[in-house]
């Protein structure tokens, strides 16, 4: 009997860590860890694109010195990198016969990918969630603000958290260029930015974490864009920031974050049993969005650290992210 008992007590042990990563506190669909939303109500879905007021707008414009245009994206093609089974493929089908008396012709093409998780892309709210049990001991995946899979997720796109939701983002734009404050051309494979690196990448460029303000996006240059033309380089294993300098970033209010890795965090994260917290940290929790497999050449070429920055996300009725061209303007 006794070892019986002792059988039975491994099994509930063992059954318990199993599902202690998923066990916060008592929580529902109304309440739970990071939701409702403190800052924009429990119904929200534009996350922290709603910081882009008229104010941060016009603040931002003043950047602007002499006019002069950036491309902070890459070009979709075959053969860029892709995460994982991700897949692009682009032709021209077969036209017909020219028309009318001036023998009209044309072009046109058919695009077959992951429309927001290929090439320069912004994640939108509804990719990353987490999955945790309820008060009523149901399984939920629950995404920011709350919102759950159950009443999100159909087969033809999102009802909640769609990429259509973020609002336009025209705000002040803040390159942090990790790898210049380190002196190399690129950070090591898995490299985890710290914030006292992140606070000496600004102060390299005469400004202070003080500097930071509500609504701005930060752009994390880590120097991976050299290997985008070597697409298993580029995949391998990326340096990026970490949990602290995520916290450190949602305390500034900031609108989103971007970098020239495809993923801006560090991978494989240091702590082994996390997979991609830096994601949760920002979009799922704290609204704050993601861009990734940017470029700062230009930038980096001209000494810019402050420009006005612009990216706005293509309007996809329940997408999970979005190609963008993203733009800086000096």
């Amino acid at each position: 009997m006794r070892t019986f008992f002792k059988f039975i007590t491994q099994i509930i042990t063992l059954t318990v860590l199993s599902i202690a990563p998923l066990l916060t506190f008592s929580q529902t669909r109304e309440s739970g860890e990071w939701w409702p939303n403190a800052e924009w109500g429990s119904q929200d879905q534009a996350g922290a694109s709603n910081r882009i007021n008229q104010e941060k707008v016009m603040d931002a414009i003043r950047l602007v010195t002499i006019g002069k245009t950036y491309e902070l994206g890459q070009v979709y093609e075959q053969g860029m990198p892709l995460f994982g089974n991700r897949s692009y493929s682009m032709i021209l089908p077969t036209k017909g016969p020219a028309g009318g008396d001036n023998r009209i012709v044309g072009n046109d093409e058919f695009l077959a990918t992951q429309i927001g998780q290929v090439g320069t892309q912004f994640d939108g709210l509804g990719h990353i969630g987490k999955e945790v049990v309820m008060e009523n001991g149901d399984i939920e995946n629950v995404f920011y603000n709350g919102f759950t899979g159950r009443e999100m997720d159909t087969y033809s796109g999102l009802k909640k958290l769609g990429i259509e939701n973020v609002k336009p983002i025209i705000t002040r734009g803040i390159l942090i260029d990790i790898a210049g404050y380190k002196g190399v051309d690129k950070l090591p494979n898995s490299y985890e930015v710290t914030v006292q690196d992140v606070k000496g990448a600004l102060e390299n460029k005469g400004l202070t974490e003080s500097d930071i303000r509500s609504g701005d996006a930060l752009l994390f240059r880590y120097g991976w864009s050299t290997l985008w033309g070597q697409p298993e380089a580029y995949n391998a294993n990326p340096p990026g920031i970490g949990l602290d300098v995520a916290r450190w970033a949602a305390e500034k209010k900031i609108t989103m974050i971007g970098s020239d890795s495809w993923c801006s965090e560090v991978i494989p994260n240091p702590n082994q049993g996390l997979v991609f917290p830096v994601h949760q940290e920002l979009m799922m929790k704290n609204g704050i969005f993601n861009l990734e497999n940017m470029r700062f050449d230009e930038l980096i070429e001209d000494d810019i650290t402050e420009f006005l920055f612009i990216v706005t996300t293509i309007r996809f009725k329940g997408a999970t992210g979005s190609p963008v061209r993203p733009i800086a303007i000096r």
